[in-house]
């Protein structure tokens, strides 16, 4: 449809749909944001006012339904995903979704089944958006050999967002809304297979610290999802994957990644923070590949996918199946005490 306008509805108009996706979309020539659908009128009038946009509906099918409607980003959280997804595609409607892609492998394979009855349209996943001023970069230090032989990769996602009791209900607390997905694990599993591929197996252990939290109504409410999450995993090239999620960990603010070679350490702590240490010298600062630090630039993306027929990258639901596919294998192996592997998921 290269030339025409392309016309978006939006369900669920949330705090990355407001932020990102509705201005980055307003910034694209030939963009036109049709009709927004929330959980309540009220709501998506607000969204509607502040953004310009024509049309507020209650009921998501209406934005299925509408002749009007090119494609649908869906921002709801992740309970919602693989029913709006299903529909939109089987409306004709091109799809960005919102991350994480669904609440469990069933759920993701459901999608991706759709998606591939319907070749024709754009079906995209929100990614991992930490590493991408890097992952280009890192890829290319990999498949030169920069590091040698890679062996471990060691990911630590700690700080103390749960300890604060009077801190918010969050959806990431609650089974119901977030399914299988635990903390940002599924974030960091994302990244992980985008640098060094797919994985094999699992072996997990968890803990939950602070079991409830107060809603906004002032009532408490159970919290089902841990907030400690140990995983050691093995990837299908062989290397050894240690992942440490924590939002109970007090005066250790931490994100990175370090993957250690037979050769080379590769260190990243977050945005362009890269370096590479040879074994018995001092680390050095690696400055991302010109051209590649490109970060944020999913609407952009999703846009040149529908109009020039680009192949989606970041991230399809290919790989969106396999992320969920290994957040399910850390839950099954967290209930059976057991090493899982992918295949069996």
């Amino acid at each position: 449809m290269a030339g025409e306008t392309l016309r978006i509805g939006f369900i669920g108009a949330g705090g990355n749909t407001t932020l990102r996706h509705i201005p980055g979309l307003q910034a694209i020539a030939g963009v036109e944001l049709v009709a927004v659908c929330n959980r309540s009128e009220e709501s998506g009038r607000r969204v509607a006012d502040e953004f310009g946009i024509a049309r507020v509906e209650t009921n998501p099918q209406a934005i299925f339904d509408a002749d009007d409607i090119d494609a649908v980003c869906i921002g709801t959280w992740p309970y919602r995903h693989r029913e709006y997804a299903v529909h939109a595609l089987e409306a004709g409607k091109h799809v960005l979704c919102e991350a994480r892609m669904a609440m469990n492998a069933g759920e993701a394979r459901e999608m991706l089944a759709t998606a591939r009855l319907h070749p024709e349209l754009v079906a995209q996943i929100v990614p991992a958006p930490m590493d991408l001023l890097v992952w280009r970069t890192v890829r290319r230090l990999l498949d030169q050999g920069a590091l040698g032989e890679v062996r471990e990769a060691h990911v630590d996602v700690l700080n103390a967002s749960s300890i604060d009791l009077d801190g918010p209900l969050h959806w990431r607390h609650q089974v119901r809304y977030s399914g299988m997905n635990i903390m940002m694990f599924g974030i960091f599993t994302e990244i992980i297979s985008r640098w060094l591929g797919p994985t094999d197996r699992v072996m997990a252990d968890a803990a939950t610290f602070i079991g409830q939290r107060r809603d906004q109504d002032g009532q408490d409410v159970a919290i089902d999802v841990p907030d400690s999450l140990g995983v050691l995993a093995q990837l299908e090239n062989g290397i050894r994957a240690t992942y440490r999620i924590s939002t109970v960990a007090h005066d250790a603010p931490s994100m990175s990644i370090s993957l250690y070679g037979s050769e080379a350490t590769l260190h990243w702590r977050g945005a362009d923070n890269l370096t590479l240490a040879r074994i018995g010298e001092e680390p050095v600062a690696v400055v991302p590949d010109e051209g590649t630090a490109i970060g944020w630039n999913v609407e952009a993306d999703f846009v040149a996918s529908i109009r020039d027929g680009q192949p989606v990258e970041l991230t399809n639901f290919e790989d969106g199946l396999h992320y969920m596919r290994l957040t399910e294998a850390v839950h099954r192996s967290l209930d059976e005490g057991r090493t899982v592997s992918l295949e069996d998921v």
